[in-house]
């Protein structure tokens, strides 16, 4: 049988995203965005618990690595977390493979065995370069104060945008940096800024303790791995109004939508005063989609996104979301730009194909009618 380290190379030779493993079934890699079944040998139950061993195995000694006091770290053994995974049905791990990649493990139970998908990090954030993100995104990060929102789908690389954003600052100017993650993925060496990465569960109870003291640990800027309740997104809101820089992520499918979410994650009274707070607070909202290439493989991000220019202010503080699609179509001037728009220049820059653009949109008839045009 494959160790865990093999078949996480393997998956890395192959430019997999992630490996899944199933009993009964061969281990599974996603590359692209598109599951791939390999030809190994399915895997059998005890096969599958095995390698869910090994991962807790990887894990807990990266934690032996990380804590002084071993006698804590040791409760943490393979075998305790094991029966933890048979306790809560799932079980959320990060681990290292020396020198090659960060990995970040769900274990779960399916049909009384166990299950697992793994997440392949790369050990260093990439820039917003080298991950072909827009380039207002740099300039944005670099401002003092104000909230950034990240969104798109499951697996449209969200933590990796707001960590190229995280590592933008790090390289330009000196800060204060403060990331709440579950769990932590991508890890920081400070350059001209310090900072700290705060997991939950382990370093903090939860987002909202960590919210709550962070505003005593004197930070300048506030990462927070995703926006999960209506508690979470008011301090972001704060924190950002009162003189941070707040970079978050949100599950959504444009910008336009993740306005009407927040606002109506708040009940009726308080939705005005949160559509002010956005007015006042908003740097910018990116949408994001990996798409495929059309030639030499891989995919590349194609980003929607809206700034707070007057006339999205001004649609926020009145509360109007309807005529937030319409701003940020014609707000080329400030920066901003539709999904469609973003797919249509990549169609025209022949970096993707007219078929993987029509399949990404939401708005294929409108898409359609752009490029009929062009």
């Amino acid at each position: 049988m494959h160790s865990i380290h093999a078949l996480l190379e393997v998956a890395m030779q192959g430019k997999a995203s992630d490996l899944v493993l199933k009993a009964g079934a061969p281990p599974i890699f996603r590359v692209d965005g598109r599951m791939h079944v390999s030809d190994l040998p399915p895997l059998s139950v005890t096969e599958t618990r095995e390698l869910a061993y090994e991962i807790l195995f990887s894990a807990g000694r990266d934690t032996l690595l990380l804590e002084e006091d071993k006698e804590i770290s040791l409760n943490d053994s393979p075998d305790d977390l094991m029966e933890e995974l048979y306790r809560l049905r799932e079980l959320d791990l990060v681990f290292t493979i020396p020198g090659i990649a960060r990995v970040r493990a769900n274990l779960f139970l399916q049909r009384g065995c166990v299950g697992a998908a793994l997440r392949i990090i790369p050990l260093y954030p990439l820039t917003v370069e080298e991950l072909g993100l827009p380039p207002i995104l740099k300039r944005i990060a670099l401002e003092p104060q104000g909230l950034i929102i990240i969104t798109g789908p499951t697996g449209s690389g969200k933590t990796t945008t707001m960590a190229a954003l995280i590592e933008e600052i790090n390289r330009s100017k000196c800060a204060h940096v403060f990331t709440i993650e579950d769990p932590v993925e991508y890890v920081f060496s400070d350059r001209k800024s310090v900072i700290h990465q705060r997991e939950i569960g382990r370093d903090t109870a939860s987002f909202q303790a960590a919210l709550r003291s962070v505003m005593r640990q004197t930070p300048d800027v506030i990462a927070i791995g995703e926006l999960r309740d209506a508690e979470t997104m008011e301090v972001a809101m704060v924190a950002a109004e009162i003189g941070h820089l707040v970079i978050t992520t949100l599950h959504t499918t444009s910008a336009a939508t993740t306005i009407d979410r927040i606002v109506n994650s708040f009940p009726q009274h308080l939705k005005q005063q949160t559509c002010q707070q956005l007015a006042s607070s908003l740097l910018c909202v990116t949408s994001q989609r990996l798409v495929r290439r059309a030639r030499g493989g891989g995919r590349v991000p194609a980003v929607e996104i809206m700034t707070n220019s007057p006339r999205v202010r001004k649609a926020l503080e009145e509360g109007d979301t309807t005529s937030l699609y319409a701003c940020i179509r014609e707000g080329s001037h400030f920066g901003m730009n539709t999904m469609n728009q973003a797919l249509e220049r990549m169609v025209h820059s022949q970096i993707i194909s007219v078929e993987e653009a029509l399949q990404t949109t939401s708005n294929p008839t409108e898409l359609k009618q752009m490029l009929r045009q062009q």
